[in-house]
């Protein structure tokens, strides 16, 4: 067990370097390996640059690749998007080709199956992809992170959440906690959407969009599913407390331990 820990150790540490080019994919059988504390995927499909109702951004220094699930799924929010009036959505991390540790801060993004949309619904041209590359999006949520900005949210936000929170296979969506009481205190209707919609730090400009593992997939591990309920309760509150709570002491990151078979996916030749 412990050579294992450090062989998957190893690993990681190379490949969050560059020391390991991981293998594009093909047209691979789908196979997802892992959940969410790590994995690996092979067999998936890349989002293309631009299609109907979405732009990709950063994509020099990002990553497009996803169960062929999930490059559908996010293809149809766009079409749904543009059929409910909304601009252009900006489309960012996915996974990498084969999965695996995400550079940057992600600690998820390793089996295709987690992609993040940029909550910018404001009329936008279609962009050069030099002119994307850059594009930072303005926080929807106010400086002391009790409440979102009134003059930037608006009534297309919930719009486009709800419609990610619907699509088939979607397990979760992570929002910034102001933005999810925003959620909770619209005029009542049919809320039970709501229960995918959690709360987490930052994910005040873009929503985290998590699917559950595909049918078929015994390697691959969900994780346990959201508490019953809209989440519009004292769980809700508690991100709130925190605010006023002292900070506690910072802890490094760990890497995350990979499933043994993700060394030799990561390592493969292409696809």
């Amino acid at each position: 067990m412990i050579r294992r820990l450090v062989a998957s150790a190893t690993l990681v540490a190379a490949l969050v370097a560059g020391l390991v080019i991981a293998a594009p994919a093909g047209a691979e059988p789908l196979r997802i390996v892992g959940g969410p504390g790590g994995g690996c995927i092979v067999g998936a499909a890349e989002l293309p640059g631009e299609g109907p109702g979405f732009q990709t951004i950063r994509r020099s220094h990002s990553f497009f690749w996803g169960a062929p699930s999930t490059i559908t799924a996010m293809e149809t929010l766009a079409r749904q998007a543009r059929a409910a009036g909304l601009p252009d959505l900006y489309m960012n991390d996915i996974s990498k080709p084969r999965g695996g540790p995400f550079p940057g801060v992600h600690a998820s993004h390793m089996l295709g199956l987690d992609a993040d949309v940029w909550l910018d619904v404001r009329p936008k041209p279609v962009l050069t992809p030099a002119m994307r590359d850059g594009l930072e999006v303005e926080s929807l949520v106010r400086a002391d992170g009790r409440g979102v900005e009134p003059g930037r949210w608006s009534p297309a936000h919930a719009t486009l959440i709800r419609m990610a929170a619907t699509l088939p296979g979607v397990d979760r969506i992570l929002v910034n906690a102001a933005i999810k009481r925003q959620l909770c205190e619209a005029p009542a209707g049919e809320r039970a959407w709501l229960r995918r919609v959690r709360p987490w730090y930052g994910h005040g400009a873009h929503m985290h969009i998590h699917f559950a593992c595909p049918a078929g997939q015994a390697e691959c591990h969900d994780q346990a599913p959201p508490p019953p309920g809209d989440g519009c309760d004292a769980s809700l509150q508690w991100w709130f407390d925190r605010l006023d709570a002292p900070p506690g002491p910072v802890t490094a990151a760990r890497a995350p331990v990979l499933p043994a078979a993700c060394a030799a996916i990561l390592a493969g030749p292409p696809g």
